[in-house]
């Protein structure tokens, strides 16, 4: 059985590089960044970002997370693995807890969720659906 956990994060340091500029204008950008969380989840991510932006202004994106902090009183860190589309100013994201990769009294976690951000806000809600192995 999974547990709801509610959790809101910010954005911090985001650094973005583009590459690869392709045929109908698509670019490739490498982005690095931090998270910082609160609430049923409290502590920190650094985040890596995969992107395709295309002509419309829409991208793709794929990423890893290191996550380390505290999950109702369980500490440890983990690995998320993001999946996600960016149009008309809102990122929309879909990740998953790394199988085998919760450390601590994070060992065993398994999880998924979900956050849609809105371009300009500095505060995102996400649920994060867990369970332990």
């Amino acid at each position: 059985m999974e547990t709801p956990a509610k959790i809101r994060f910010s954005m911090a340091n985001w650094q973005e590089d583009f590459f690869g500029e392709g045929e109908g204008g698509v670019k490739l950008s490498r982005t690095t960044c931090t998270r910082g969380f609160q609430g049923d989840f409290e502590g920190a991510g650094v985040l890596a970002y995969l992107s395709d932006y295309r002509a419309d202004g829409t991208c793709h994106f794929v990423g890893l997370e290191r996550v380390t902090g505290t999950l109702l009183g369980k500490q440890g860190a983990f690995v998320l693995s993001h999946r996600g589309v960016y149009a008309h100013d809102t990122a929309t994201s879909d990740w998953e807890v790394v199988p085998g990769s919760g450390t601590g009294a994070l060992k065993g976690l398994r999880g998924h969720g979900s956050f849609v951000a809105k371009h300009g806000e500095d505060v995102h809600d996400m649920l994060l659906h867990y369970r332990f192995d």
